[in-house]
């Protein structure tokens, strides 16, 4: 029997340290229109492209993966669908402004704003200058503030739960524990028993969604940031950039006590100590629209062959 290669087109870029992989051809061909909808279609019957593009050998426990698909709205540009080696995701802001210096190679973006339609909803992005993006996200809240968990070997830890395109829960470190990047093990262990003690609490965001990025803030190492964070994705990854989805989440909460005000910027330094910069706006129905800019490059232009007879073929997939 011949061996038959199916063919996955894609175009890799790092926003501030973190990559995003664009799928721009190789999806199941379908008329189907909706980032949800191609969300689901994708999840329930060819979830096999997701690891084949995002797990090893091809990709990597960091690796971010975004399909481009046809949107319901005619005014947006592309509908997007996120995803990593555990899964998909609501929504991706460092993702978005990978695809967004994307399009822009392929020379898909008109002058001024863009509307780009993801599963969390509507952001506008502007064609990036010299690699800066700035995207307007989704209205993001804090849903509850001060919320305690008790963490096995760490005892009681309180965070804010807020919504800024994904559920997360945010933690002052204070002298708990060391944001730096020279202790990403401690900070890794600590995020995901965080995350398990919320699980095993019942502790979610609104409507019972799932809290599956812990963010945790110490001081910044210079005064070139207003605060430096520690990101624990989906899986047991971090986010190499400051998170843009994180940095909403961080500004609702902000906004919601008092400590910045519409318009103002704050610098957000990640892991790595590259910098996204956000302000917000007050939105109709209370929280803020956020505004986040940072900075991607195109890497690689690449085909990937997925081997009909090769044992990898979808990727190598954790069993736990």
């Amino acid at each position: 029997m011949s061996d038959e290669v199916q063919r996955v087109k894609v175009i890799d870029s790092h926003t501030a340290g973190e990559p995003t992989r664009v799928v721009i051809d190789g999806l199941p061909k379908s008329d189907l229109a909706g980032s949800v909808v191609w969300r689901d279609f994708l999840r329930d019957q060819h979830d096999w492209l997701r690891t084949a593009v995002a797990c090893e050998p091809r990709g990597h426990e960091a690796m971010v993966g975004a399909y481009l698909v046809e949107p319901t709205q005619s005014d947006c540009v592309t509908g997007v669908v996120f995803f990593n080696n555990a899964g998909y995701l609501h929504g991706c802001l460092h993702g978005t402004i990978g695809v967004t210096v994307t399009l822009a190679h392929l020379g898909r973006l008109k002058e001024g704003e863009n509307k780009i339609e993801t599963p969390a909803g509507i952001v506008t992005v502007r064609p990036p200058e010299d690699g800066w993006v700035s995207v307007e996200n989704v209205r993001s809240w804090r849903h509850a503030a001060g919320v305690p968990v008790d963490v096995p070997g760490w005892g009681r830890v309180h965070g804010d739960v807020a919504w800024g395109g994904n559920w997360f829960y945010l933690i002052e470190a204070g002298d708990m524990i060391k944001v730096d990047f020279s202790n990403l093990s401690q900070l890794t262990n600590f995020t995901c028993a965080v995350r398990d003690a919320l699980n095993a609490r019942g502790i979610t965001g609104a409507d019972n969604g799932e809290i599956d990025h812990i963010e945790v803030f110490g001081a910044p190492t210079d005064d070139e940031a207003d605060s430096k964070n520690f990101v624990l994705c989906p899986g047991r990854e971090y986010d190499r950039s400051a998170c843009g989805t994180g940095t909403s989440a961080k500004l609702a909460c902000l906004h919601a006590s008092g400590k910045l005000q519409v318009g103002q910027t704050w610098k957000q330094a990640g892991i790595l100590g590259t910098i996204f910069e956000g302000s917000v706006e007050e939105a109709a129905e209370g929280g803020v629209i956020p505004t986040v800019k940072g900075r991607a490059f195109i890497t690689a232009e690449s085909e990937l062959h997925v081997h009909s007879s090769d044992p990898f073929a979808h990727g190598i997939v954790s069993s736990s």
